[in-house]
């Protein structure tokens, strides 16, 4: 039996700086637990409503979401650097509109959640992935894979950004500068899959003294 390999061309890929956002949910895995799966559904929709409507208010775009999770880029094929202010102000709308959630969440149903989120700025590829008639346009690069560690280590409630973010902040012409503003600026991370550590950026972390 022969394979048929489809020689279809693949589509232009375009290489640009942006910002990349992440957002993830904590204490799913706990919340999936206790609650049948239809009763995770309308919470997971009330998650997404919030970083969905905070992205779009600001410019985003939203390029993947999965289980408890969203991508969405900043600045996507605008001037180098674009993208950082509004990325953060989406972060700040994002935790600022899921805390009354999670207060709720955790009234009614005993289950304590927040989200974490992780922002990076930096060269990404914009393109078509998936099979044949199931594309959909996504970024890659280290960019989001920086982005993503962040989210990782951001605990419930803070957002984790960094240095190249931080630099954007002022050039874009942010209302005060970085020393000025309510972030706190972490000791250098090992970021897993790094080769070199990299300084790192927290809002708001009143009590964050180290990742």
């Amino acid at each position: 039996m022969k394979l048929r390999i489809l020689n279809a061309k693949r589509p232009a890929v375009e290489t640009m700086c942006a910002t990349v956002l992440f957002v993830d949910l904590r204490g799913y895995t706990r919340l999936a637990e206790q609650l049948i799966a239809e009763r995770v559904v309308p919470l997971l929709d009330e998650f997404f409503g919030v970083v969905f409507a905070a992205t779009e208010h600001h410019s985003g775009q939203v390029f993947h979401m999965a289980g408890d999770g969203m991508m969405a880029g900043f600045g996507v094929r605008s001037p180098t650097g674009a993208g950082a202010k509004a990325a953060l102000a989406a972060s700040r709308a994002m935790l600022q509109g899921f805390a009354p959630i999670a207060q709720r969440w955790l009234q009614e149903l005993a289950v304590d959640t927040g989200i974490g989120v992780g922002v990076h700025l930096g060269h990404v590829a914009v393109g078509l992935l998936g099979p044949p008639g199931r594309q959909a346009p996504t970024l890659v690069g280290d960019t989001v894979n920086v982005a993503s560690r962040l989210c990782g280590r951001a605990r419930a409630g803070e957002v984790l950004f960094s240095s190249a973010v931080a630099s954007a902040l002022e050039s874009e012409g942010s209302s005060a500068p970085i020393e000025e503003n309510p972030y706190l600026h972490l000791p250098q991370v090992a970021l897993r899959g790094r080769a070199q550590p990299m300084d790192v950026w927290c809002v708001p972390a009143a009590l964050r003294v180290a990742l």
